[in-house]
């Protein structure tokens, strides 16, 4: 009893030396890639850079251990409010300016650190305003990881106009979502295809020689399958109308790579049709043209894409440019999780003309990130027994993977011209992680001031954190940062169906209505009203 008592004594981090002894073979779970046991193989691989480490500075002084400082984003929670329904006039979706581009962010965490206020990656990019439509004149989704769709709802934007995804890369917080977006589409205003680009086939060899079909065409293909039961079960609802472009019409007003093409034998025009456009990875526009993803000239928008360096081959970043109404080109790129690399400085240097937003993934430092997966507020004391284990697991994921926040501080000093501003996301955000960050990214300028905030008069390099719901809208003239103000019980975002006449549904009565009876056994159905006595079971309408 003496010995347990001892062993249950907590270190002033909180961690009992019982648990201590647990560390070494924790499973970090979601964020080791085919790790095994740590060994001189590990050891060896991650001192092959080593040799110049006494020329860098030292680790920041961060401040760890402060609960309120962990739980809290003072810098989000002071900015000024965006209101996700126009308050001003009766248009449900807020105005943008003709030459405004508004990026939302529906998510901005990593796995394992779920949060209830940081869902998994996904931001939102509108561009200008058609007015007729009473809504912008077009817009983007770029990744949807898990948890993402409600605060696609809360910030009132509804399916139809989620119909282009642009994933960076196949991981599950990145495009997990996806499922429901897809599936649930066609219930609400998305009565047109879901159109995914993504990358091709990674032609990684395995062990043994097999090469795997891991492209997104091959991953649409298998998500079609593995939807199939949802999607004929919800088609006694109309999902398709008259008037939608061919294939042929889509390819050249959108300017895609590709032939737009289902994956199954869908029509081209309906709500379930799933059309990947694969995007060859290796290209980076070396030869001019030869990375579009994406080129509407209709809306002035242009999407290209570059190879980043993330876990597996394929991964790939985009850059969005465009051209404005009053002939300014306003441009951001998002690279999705990459180690540091060369591309994704080149495309922000954009051949001297730099860009105006700069969004790229920070990782946390190995050890912060292996005490907040193990649920500590600090480093556990030296000597803890397999503590110098759990941080080189998480050392192996950053090395396949990550841009820890001194290496983003690196690649962010070789941009010039400065991005106007630059986005540091997929981390888990508090005052504390913020301010450490904040640090190591200093170190780095050692001439120029990094600030965060609206005001450009507080230093020379803008940069922010990003949080779920964070707004930022960009012109010629400005960047504003806000918060959304949302509800926690919000309704529906407003659906926004198309004009014209629509097919009948798939499953459907003679006189054309849908027929919701079609596919389910009805010998065990409680009626309404009891056929015999003529008794009310229930209200038909529902009450």
């Amino acid at each position: 009893m003496e010995k347990d008592q001892v062993n249950e004594n907590p270190t002033p981090q909180g961690v009992t030396r019982r648990e201590a002894l647990k560390l070494s073979g924790m499973a970090l779970g979601g964020v080791v890639l085919g790790s095994g046991m740590i060994g001189q193989t590990t050891v060896k691989a991650l001192a092959a850079d080593s040799n110049c480490q006494e020329q860098c500075p030292p680790a920041p002084a961060c401040t760890w251990g402060d609960a309120v400082q962990a739980q809290q984003y003072s810098y989000f929670d002071g900015l000024d409010e965006f209101y996700p329904i126009d308050q001003s006039t009766s248009t449900t979706i807020p105005r943008l300016g003709r030459n405004e581009m508004r990026i939302t962010f529906m998510g901005s965490c990593i796995p394992l650190n779920l949060r209830r206020v940081q869902q998994m990656m996904s931001i939102f990019v509108e561009v200008g305003w058609d007015d007729d439509k009473q809504m912008p004149a077009d817009q983007f989704v770029f990744d949807c990881g898990s948890g993402v769709c409600t605060n696609y709802t809360a910030m009132n934007v509804n399916y139809g106009r989620m119909d282009k995804i642009f994933l960076t890369h196949l991981h599950g917080d990145h495009m997990s979502d996806l499922v429901h977006i897809y599936c649930f589409g066609p219930s609400s205003d998305r009565k047109s295809p879901l159109y995914v680009w993504s990358h091709g086939n990674s032609g990684v060899t395995a062990p043994g020689g097999k090469r795997y079909d891991d492209g997104v065409k091959s991953f649409c293909s298998h998500l079609r399958k593995a939807c199939r039961w949802h999607s004929e079960s919800f088609s006694f609802q109309t999902t398709r109308y008259y008037g939608y472009p061919k294939p042929g019409e889509v390819k050249k007003k959108w300017g895609l790579p590709c032939d737009p093409q289902p994956v199954s034998d869908d029509r081209y025009d309906d709500a379930y049709a799933m059309i990947p456009i694969e995007l060859d990875w290796t290209k980076y526009g070396k030869k001019a043209g030869d990375n579009i993803a994406y080129h509407n000239r209709d809306t002035g928008v242009k999407i290209t894409h570059f190879p980043v360096i993330h876990a597996r081959q394929g991964s790939i970043g985009y850059k969005l440019e465009w051209l404005t109404p009053d002939g300014d080109i306003l441009s951001m790129i998002f690279t999705g999780d990459t180690k540091p690399e060369y591309h994704s400085i080149e495309q922000a240097r954009n051949g001297g003309k730099g860009v105006d937003v700069f969004i790229h993934e920070m990782g946390l430092p190995a050890e912060v990130w292996a005490f907040m997966n193990l649920g500590l507020d600090a480093p556990p004391p030296d000597g803890t027994p397999g503590w110098d284990a759990a941080v080189n697991e998480i050392k192996m994921v950053q090395n396949s993977s990550h841009s820890p926040q001194g290496a983003f501080g690196y690649v962010l000093s070789q941009i010039t011209p400065r991005p106007r501003l630059t986005v540091a996301t997929h981390m888990p955000v508090s005052d504390a992680t913020v301010a450490c960050a904040k640090k190591s990214v200093q170190e780095h300028f050692p001439n120029e001031v990094v600030y965060q905030g609206n005001n450009p008069g507080n230093g020379d390099v803008r940069m922010t954190w990003s949080f779920d719901r964070m707004v930022i809208t960009v012109s010629r003239d400005a960047i504003i940062e806000q918060k959304a103000n949302v509800s926690d019980f919000c309704n529906p975002a407003a659906t926004n169906l198309p004009s014209g006449d629509a097919y009948p549904a798939k499953y459907h009565n003679p006189d054309g209505s849908g027929d919701p009876f079609a596919q389910i056994e009805r010998k065990t159905e409680i009626p309404s009203c009891n056929r015999e006595t003529d008794a009310c079971n229930f209200r038909e309408d529902g009450y």
